[in-house]
């Protein structure tokens, strides 16, 4: 009996061992880069070997947005106030960057589960022509009217003749924000996400380490307060994109460009534009939502919007494992309704969503109990803390729901619907969330807490009704 007992322990103990190599081998090729067939592997490894580069690339962008407030809150409330501002025109620009992404990997991503890499190939040069051309207006507004466009959301004096030059770069520079995104978006559509996550790496290293030297002038460097950010931030980016575009040529896992690609397919192009419409409307939808939602927390003063900037940016840092795994999915979604797997790609989608869910839950338990603590680290402003942990606290009740609303809304642009969501987030958004938010702030007096509640309230009934909407699965029947 004894034997037996110890021959089981043996095999148990064997079994323990052949399971963590695996999974560290699987980890050690998700973050090197993996040939493995999508459509045809484990959906569990699918997604392991997709979302752990999406999870760090995201990490690795967020954990520079915190480092970058991080040294700008030592300037100050004002200086803070700052970059919300321009971040709420910053994000019209990512809502169209982040648009074009979501069209662009459902197509090449569908294209490769067609096992047709050099139309992936011709897809991925269309979309860099078209980041350049759309990148022009902005850059053209932001050099010529950023005093304009500060004054415009409610910007106060310190803001107005000191942060305008910050705005100025950062929309001035805008195309090495939009190319960072759309060639990111080629590389996951393809299956090389341990690609973008280098890139992501690169620029935000560089980011990180000229901040602090541009900010505040150490050693040789001169000293340019917030306008050092935005140098800072537009040196490490352009360095990322140039990487890109040297790995791109070089060639990936799952696609590489020739130069015999560098020419213009109107007919490509136009299938670009006509999937990334609904992806650009929702973004905008939800970008230009947040626009009114800052204008409306403008009017209870600098430390309001401090202490909101602040909570947006630890919010962005704690959810991206959760954006990492959304992610996954619309390349899962995209390369197996290539491949004629739509049941696969269904189960793909509830299986991420369990974990996301799970993960959100923990997350939210945790701002519940630290919520100022971690605002605190960035500022030692008494009111901007009480103001963003009650941010933190209060969206924190909708996390459980938060999950299956990402990877679901994810599910419809890896197939291409990307009308579906835009629909979506116009109604719940803008006749639902700016509507409540004035009216819990200012008609019922709430002040800024009326607005964070209003939050609360659209984004936990568009979460339910975007994912009751996937269970009808008419975003299978998608062609892109």
């Amino acid at each position: 009996m004894n034997e037996e007992n110890e021959t089981e322990a043996r095999m148990n103990n064997q079994l323990t061992q052949l399971s963590a190599n695996s999974v560290w081998q699987d980890l050690k090729n998700a973050i090197r880069g993996s040939e493995a067939d999508y459509t045809e592997i484990k959906i569990g490894k699918a997604i392991f070997l997709l979302a752990v580069p999406m999870i760090l690339e995201l990490i690795m962008e967020s954990t520079f947005a915190v480092v970058d407030i991080f040294f700008v809150g030592k300037l100050g409330p004002s200086a803070v106030a700052t970059v919300g501002l321009t971040e709420t025109y910053l994000f019209l620009l990512y809502s169209i960057a982040m648009g074009l992404s979501m069209a662009v990997t459902a197509i090449v991503a569908r294209r490769i589960g067609e096992k047709e890499k050099e139309k992936a190939g011709i897809t991925a040069v269309q979309a860099i022509f078209i980041a350049i051309l759309i990148s022009l207006p902005f850059a053209l507004a932001g050099i010529i009217f950023s005093k304009d466009l500060l004054a415009l959301m409610g910007a106060e004096e310190w803001v107005m003749n000191h942060g305008y030059r910050y705005a100025e770069w950062m929309l001035g520079g805008n195309a090495v924000i939009m190319l960072l995104f759309i060639i990111n978006a080629i590389f996951r559509g393809a299956g090389d996400p341990a690609i973008a996550m280098r890139v992501l790496w690169i620029a935000n290293g560089f980011n990180m380490i000229l901040d602090p030297l541009l900010i505040f002038g150490w050693g040789p460097f001169p000293q340019l307060g917030i306008e050092g950010a935005a140098i800072a931030t537009n040196i490490g980016r352009g360095i990322g994109v140039l990487t890109q575009l040297y790995l791109l040529f070089k060639g990936g896992k799952h696609i590489r460009l020739l130069t015999s690609y560098l020419h213009l397919k109107w007919n490509i192009i136009s299938r670009i534009l006509k999937t990334s419409l609904g992806g650009i409307g929702q973004m905008i939808i939800a970008m230009t939502s947040w626009i009114f939602i800052v204008r409306i927390l403008a009017e209870f003063g600098s430390e309001v919007v401090a202490g909101t900037t602040i909570a947006l940016r630890i919010m962005m840092f704690t959810m991206m494992p959760a954006w990492g795994m959304s992610n996954a999915v619309a390349t899962l979604v995209g390369q197996n309704l290539g491949a004629k797997k739509p049941d696969r790609a269904e189960r793909s989608v509830w299986v991420t969503g369990f974990w996301n869910m799970i993960f959100l839950i923990g997350v939210a338990i945790f701002y519940f109990l630290n919520s100022e603590k971690l605002v605190g680290i960035f500022t030692d402003d008494a009111n901007v803390i009480s103001i963003g942990g009650m941010w933190l606290k209060i969206v924190s009740y909708s996390y459980f729901v938060y999950g299956w609303w990402m990877v679901a809304t994810q599910a419809f642009n890896g197939a291409g619907d990307t009308a579906t969501p835009t629909k979506i987030n116009f109604v719940f958004f803008w006749l639902i969330e700016i509507p409540l938010s004035y009216f819990m702030a200012k008609t019922l007096a709430m002040d800024y807490a009326g607005v964070f509640w209003a939050i609360f309230i659209a984004e936990t009934s568009v979460g339910l009704f975007t994912l009751w909407l996937f269970t009808k699965g008419k975003w299978k029947s998608v062609q892109v």
